[in-house]
């Protein structure tokens, strides 16, 4: 499916889809993924989401709406949350219907997560997020929801977790995070392996 993708750049979109599942993982927020009709032409979500949740099943389906497999709904019904956050492709498709169909049908409240979801066009995308806000779906950020969580760096809980995250996914902020613990605070470089530096050496 994210072949199909045309609204963002697909590296970006995998980028922030990881992000915001490492960001669920870490705050403990109850997690689905769902495919559908991944061995006829969808093909599989990304190894690095799936690594994610190693031990997480699947929910394959056969609906573009996720909303019509009772398995969905019963993953939904058993976290017990009444909140929903949603990321996924296409959004003018499968996030766009789950989302109506959940709040309608479900009383859920819907979170979509723009820049972890893609359309098959940037009109696609805009007018089927406009489509969602007009209907009630709260439009967010992969970043907006991982720092809305953490709340307050007094939480040292996660902060480690929430840093780890910013450095490894967030562009020029997690540089910038980078450069302030390695040249501010002199904390290691953030490496497998220490690299030694061989001093200059007048020619």
């Amino acid at each position: 499916m994210a072949f199909g993708v045309q609204s963002i750049d697909r590296q970006v979109l995998k980028n922030n889809t990881v992000a915001l599942a490492k960001a669920a993982k870490l705050f403990k927020i109850p997690t689905t993924i769902t495919t559908v009709e991944t061995e006829s032409f969808s093909g599989y979500s990304y190894p690095e989401l799936l690594d994610v949740f190693p031990d997480m099943k699947v929910l394959e389906r056969t609906s573009m709406n996720s909303w019509d497999d009772r398995k969905v709904r019963d993953a939904l019904e058993a976290n017990g949350r009444s909140k929903v956050v949603v990321s996924g492709l296409w959004t003018e498709v499968c996030n766009n219907s789950f989302a109506l169909s959940a709040m309608r049908d479900g009383g859920y409240e819907i979170y979509l997560v723009a820049d972890a979801s893609g359309g098959t066009s940037k009109e696609a995308q805009d007018y089927a997020m406009q489509r969602m806000i007009q209907a009630g779906v709260v439009p967010v950020t992969w970043q907006q929801v991982l720092l809305e969580w953490q709340r307050d760096w007094a939480r040292r809980d996660t902060y480690d977790g929430v840093m780890a995250i910013v450095r490894e996914h967030s562009g020029g902020y997690g540089m910038g995070v980078d450069y302030a613990y390695t040249m501010v605070h002199k904390a290691p470089q953030r490496t497998a392996t220490p690299h030694a530096a061989l001093a200059p050496v007048k020619a």
